[in-house]
């Protein structure tokens, strides 16, 4: 393919003649227009081969240009620009059809990358097909992306992609990066839009149960199958069922789930009958499932029939500078929740979140933010409103010094009474003793309260139910 004519559309004369002047100077004839009326008149005369469009002009909306040329001018590319790096931005102008997307200020390089990259594309007819808009134009999550670091910027466009197809999707990334929250946003910018959209955690349900979770059973099928079961598959046909942390699941099951895969039918447990189900599968895990699959922990027929896109998604140690821009999610969310005045973070707060590594991610930052507001009697939270995050000096590094010096205590005279060298799964034994009760406890304060245990520790909810099943902690008694 051969770009020689280009059509460059944006209200600031400013970036439409550094356009035009580094574009000309490449060889390409350019045309330039302040308004999207222009555009579209121009279009509309000649015969371009890339159209590079702001989203926000006077008379038509770049995305509303987009739309048009999709249908008029198929053949013709189109690069959207931008000042505003939102999610909705990015993944509206990739669905409907656009080549590629640039958050303002761009390097020229950038914009040269890009073009290159189209004209190196073996049919522009191909590619716009494949992109072309194929819901409608409707945009909902149910809780909103935040980012507008370089990484999430190439989540956006990812998503622009795959969401409008049927691909099965893997999402990796560590504990709390939010691999939910993109399945949800496939879900909901797909074709499935208006259908079920269902979750099932794959490390919170026992083994035993995890089976008719997904397929269902007959009556009678088992000892207390008083009453057929539906199971998550049948309940999410014609939508999108999100497995989480899919790394977990036995092996016996993982053979079953790729059967279903390949043939797109299930059998309830106890019955004979095949069942067909319409389900797109988006599976997640913090897990690598290639050194399971190495350890022959996780079967390599299903790894490659989930990992069709992947889409890994960063730890916020890694996109640090979207912190600021989800400490203004997070405590307007906390002020409507918890009824508090909190307005907002001193700077030397914002520094001290910004150097924090967040292990666990944006699930951490938000429940750091939500006990601060919640303990704090100011409205600009103060870096003493979070203690747990200032590893030197004040009270809470004294009470995590006599904490750990205590332990130390315990643990040297436990093992003075015993040989070390012969013990096994010493790290599982010791880590067994200290979660109970710290969990017991937390319980305790909270009257059981698991929402609230959970934000107190830091954990998932589910994380939680799962360790007071496994750690037997009755909860009734705490």
């Amino acid at each position: 393919m051969s770009i020689q004519r280009i059509l460059v559309a944006d209200d600031e004369q400013s970036i439409a003649w550094v356009l035009a002047k580094a574009l000309t100077k490449k060889g390409f004839t350019v045309d330039t227009v302040a308004d999207g009326t222009a555009a579209k008149a121009q279009v509309e005369k000649n015969t371009y081969d890339l159209a590079i469009l702001d989203i926000k002009m006077p008379g038509i909306s770049g995305l509303d240009l987009l739309s048009e040329f999709r249908e008029q001018r198929p053949e013709m590319m189109v690069i959207i620009m931008t000042a505003e790096s939102t999610m909705k931005n990015a993944v509206e102008a990739m669905r409907l059809g656009a080549y590629d997307y640039l958050t303002k200020p761009f390097d020229l390089d950038a914009l040269d990358a890009i073009i290159l990259k189209a004209q190196n594309a073996s049919s522009a007819t191909e590619e716009i097909r494949r992109l072309k808009d194929e819901i409608k134009d409707h945009y909902h999550l149910d809780r909103t992306i935040i980012g507008k670091s370089q990484p999430m910027q190439d989540i956006y466009k990812i998503l622009g992609r795959v969401a409008p197809t049927d691909v099965t999707v893997l999402i990796t990334g560590e504990s709390g990066t939010g691999k939910e929250l993109v399945a949800r946003a496939i879900h909901y910018n797909s074709p499935r839009l208006g259908k079920a959209f269902l979750a099932l955690n794959c490390a919170a349900i026992p083994s035993e149960l995890l089976e008719s979770e997904l397929f269902g059973y007959e009556k009678g099928a088992f000892t207390g199958a008083t009453e057929r079961k539906i199971g998550k598959f049948e309940q999410a046909s014609g939508g999108t069922l999100f497995l989480d942390e899919i790394g977990d699941m036995p092996l016996d099951l993982q053979a079953k789930l790729l059967r279903v895969l390949q043939e797109k039918e299930i059998t309830r447990t106890g019955g004979s009958t095949s069942i067909p189900v319409d389900v797109r599968i988006v599976a997640a895990t913090n897990q690598n499932l290639e050194e399971q699959v190495r350890s022959r922990a996780f079967r390599e027929d299903l790894y490659y029939r989930l990992n069709v896109v992947p889409i890994n998604i960063p730890p916020l140690r890694d996109r640090r500078s979207d912190i600021p821009l989800l400490v203004d999610y997070f405590i307007p969310r906390a002020q409507q929740e918890l009824n508090v005045q909190t307005r907002g973070c001193t700077k030397e707060a914002m520094d001290l979140l910004m150097r924090h590594d967040w292990p666990g991610n944006i699930r951490e930052l938000e429940n750091s933010l939500r006990r601060a507001a919640l303990l704090s009697a100011d409205a600009l939270l103060t870096p003493e409103d979070f203690p747990s995050l200032q590893p030197q000096g004040g009270a809470a590094a004294e009470v995590d010094e006599s904490l750990e010096a205590l332990i130390s205590k315990k643990l040297r005279s436990s093992f003075a009474q015993m040989d070390v060298q012969e013990l096994d799964n010493l790290y599982e034994m010791v880590m067994h003793q200290m979660e109970r009760p710290l969990i017991k406890i937390i319980l305790e304060k909270t009257r059981s309260n698991q929402v609230r245990a959970s934000e107190i520790l830091g954990i998932n909810r589910n994380t939680l139910r799962k360790k007071i099943q496994t750690l037997d902690i009755d909860i009734k008694n705490v």
